[in-house]
């Protein structure tokens, strides 16, 4: 089928998601992104429109030809996936703060800055699905030995196990919510305030005081 080769395209700002994912969604630190210049390769979010009819946005990587003051110039280096008017070796101008992942050049003149340390929740969770939707705070949580690894995991399972608030929720609706499998970062996008307690050993389990927000010890093998 003949593609589309008319239209334009926008770069996203990063920093609208790093915004509501700043567990999941990480970008390069002010030093970092200062010191690009010309022979490094940067990553950006390129938007399709009119929208393309399954990727309207993709990631995708340049390599930066004029760096002057905020801005900076790129080629194209890889073929986008849904957009089809944008080609290798097209030519973009766009901010610093554009940039969502660097690989330095191989022949800097200078080192390039050492990457600010960071811990990443990775690992996986069970957690109710209406507290990654935002319906629901985090409740109660527990941690139990964790499922055994399969070839298929990237990442292991941390064991933790997450109910959102069940206030005013009885029994049979609290069994019929939907649960997902996912990273510990995407449950700290939605609610964070349990973040201290993530090294808490096996067997530990938290519950929500709704009138401080705190989470109070609580043994899940003595509830019901």
């Amino acid at each position: 089928m003949l593609r589309r080769r008319f239209g334009t395209v926008s770069i996203d700002d990063p920093r609208e998601n790093a915004a509501v994912a700043p567990y999941t969604f990480f970008l390069p630190s002010e030093n970092e992104l200062l010191a690009i210049v010309p022979g490094d390769q940067v990553k950006i979010i390129v938007r399709s429109h009119p929208p393309s009819p399954e990727w309207d946005a993709e990631r995708m990587w340049f390599t930066v030809t004029v760096a002057s003051g905020e801005h900076l110039t790129g080629t194209l280096d890889n073929q986008p996936h849904d957009i089809p008017q944008l080609l290798p070796g097209a030519m973009l101008r766009f901010r610093r703060s554009d940039v969502t992942d660097i690989i330095w050049g191989a022949d800097r003149l200078t080192a390039p800055p050492r990457p600010t340390p960071r811990r990443e929740y990775w690992d996986r969770c069970l957690v109710d699905q209406c507290v990654l939707d935002g319906d629901a705070l985090v409740h109660f949580l527990y941690r139990e030995q964790p499922d055994p690894a399969t070839l298929d995991d990237e990442y292991p399972d941390s064991g933790w196990r997450i109910r959102g608030d069940y206030r005013n929720v009885d029994d049979a609706e609290l069994d019929d919510r939907e649960v997902a499998y996912v990273a510990l970062g995407a449950v700290l996008n939605r609610d964070d305030r349990w973040l201290h307690l993530i090294d808490a050993p096996i067997g530990s389990g938290f519950i929500r005081d709704w009138t401080s927000h705190r989470f109070d010890a609580d043994n899940p093998d003595t509830r019901n």
